[in-house]
């Protein structure tokens, strides 16, 4: 298991962007509001020649027991004891404050150890406030600027006393095909706030390791859980609550909303939660469209359904809904569920595996070409000016998702609902439910186009 860091400290010193410095990516939302990081996130950290894995914690706060602060703590007090060292993060240019004592003594009884950070010491007033934190008891401090990366080479040899070196070798081997193929499938699970993204995973982990409450936008950041379900693994992505654009003021939700897209771009599977009291609403269906444009498989996970009645024929209900107002991913995969019961999750992570399998399929250009000459024959192209249109062969060029080149004459006159007919027989034939399939047209290159016409 790999050394773990938690960086620990009382709410907008910085934590959060320390995290981002040190992981290389941005990762964690930062802003100057204090409390935005509410749920643990860990990623893989690089300094140098030294590798670790280091966790974002919300800020040391207090609150009434059962409150949405007070299990903020616990996350931050769980990842304390799964960290080898912390990371006690102070903001030198305010000095220390009352807060930072205690959180100290706090840190100090985790008997682990720690590692005092003077963030933002950059300029006169955060050498004065490095020089407090003297008083704290916990050695000397680390005067380090996150934001602008000063203070990098001091942490390091800090660090290295803790962490041993990595051979680099190691990060420079290729992948094998074994190795790609045992890598856990990413999930994005997404939809409007308080459909229950956040219960779900839950329940899927079997612990409280994802912030919950009625209260919607209580997810902020994406976050990432790693589980395993029938040997196979999958790293779960839980993100905020997609509203209208229209509805959105505040800059903290539009810096959650683009973290929340930008899970679903590096997913391969996404999970669209909704309300089963609540389900297709415009939001939902603008969801469905952005995973559908952005290429990703797509399972629909309608959630709260031990809150329906039971009815005959509600299963067929829902499965004929998907196919009426999301006719751009037919067939796609839909589930009923209940995160808080435990209801469905099985049936879910069937449908994601077999939606990520067909996100993954290959057709055979021999059998391409087979569906291609009779689904032609069956509905020849019309002819668009007075011309005929001329459909030569068409071969896959990538998975993930299917994607395909025809080649043909005038590929600019070819009407979209010819398109669409093809895509909606190959999804048919060849077993395509809800995965997004691309058709890019070519035009076939005239071997005499390069011959001058000879004088007469």
């Amino acid at each position: 298991m790999p050394f773990t860091i938690a960086i620990i400290g009382r709410p907008n010193v910085g934590k959060s962007t320390l995290f981002n410095r040190l992981v290389g990516q941005k990762l964690a939302l930062v802003d100057d509001m204090p409390g935005v990081t509410r749920d643990r996130r860990e990623g893989e950290a690089k300094l140098f020649d030294l590798h670790f894995t280091i966790i974002d914690t919300a800020g040391l706060d207090e609150g009434p027991k059962g409150s949405l602060t007070a299990r903020m703590q616990e996350q931050t007090e769980t990842a304390i004891a799964l960290a080898d060292a912390l990371f006690f993060v102070i903001d030198a240019r305010i000095g220390l404050t009352p807060a930072d004592r205690a959180f100290a003594d706090f840190a100090r009884r985790a008997d682990k150890p720690v590692l005092l950070l003077a963030n933002k010491s950059e300029g006169k007033h955060g050498e004065l406030g490095a020089m407090e934190s003297y008083a704290l008891g916990l050695g000397d401090p680390i005067q380090i600027s996150a934001e602008h990366g000063e203070g990098m080479g001091e942490l390091y040899d800090a660090v290295s006393k803790l962490v041993p070196p990595t051979d680099d070798e190691d990060d420079e081997r290729e992948e094998t095909d074994e190795e790609r193929a045992a890598r856990p499938i990413r999930v994005a699970i997404v939809g409007r706030p308080n459909a229950g993204k956040s219960t779900l995973i839950n329940h899927l982990l079997g612990e409280e390791r994802l912030l919950t409450s009625p209260e919607a936008g209580t997810t902020r950041d994406s976050i990432a859980v790693e589980i395993e379900w029938k040997g196979r693994g999958f790293r779960i992505f839980d993100t905020a609550g997609l509203r209208r654009r229209s509805r959105i003021e505040e800059k903290l939700e539009k810096l959650s909303v683009a973290d929340a897209l930008r899970a679903v771009r590096f997913a391969e599977v996404v999970v669209l939660m909704m309300d089963a009291q609540n389900r297709f609403e415009e939001q939902d269906l603008r969801i469905a469209d952005l995973i559908e444009r952005e290429g990703r498989a797509l399972v629909i996970a309608v959630n709260k359904w031990d809150l329906m009645e039971a009815k005959p024929g509600q299963i067929s209900m829902l499965r004929r809904d998907a196919d009426h107002w999301l006719p751009q991913v037919a067939g796609a995969p839909i589930v009923a569920v209940s995160g808080l019961m435990g209801e469905g999750i099985d049936r879910l992570m069937q449908a994601i595996v077999e939606a990520y399998a067909v996100w993954n399929r290959r057709v055979p250009t021999a059998a391409l070409n087979r569906w291609f000459e009779g689904a032609i024959a069956d509905n020849p192209p019309p002819a668009v000016s007075g011309r005929r249109l001329k459909l030569n062969y068409i071969t896959q060029t990538k998975a993930r998702p299917p994607s395909f080149v025809l080649f043909c004459s005038r590929a600019d006159a070819i009407p979209q609902s010819y398109l669409r007919y093809l895509t909606n027989s190959m999804r048919a034939t060849f077993e395509l439910p809800g995965t997004p399939v691309r058709i890019t047209l070519r035009e076939k290159a005239n071997p005499f186009a390069h011959k001058r016409k000879r004088p007469n």
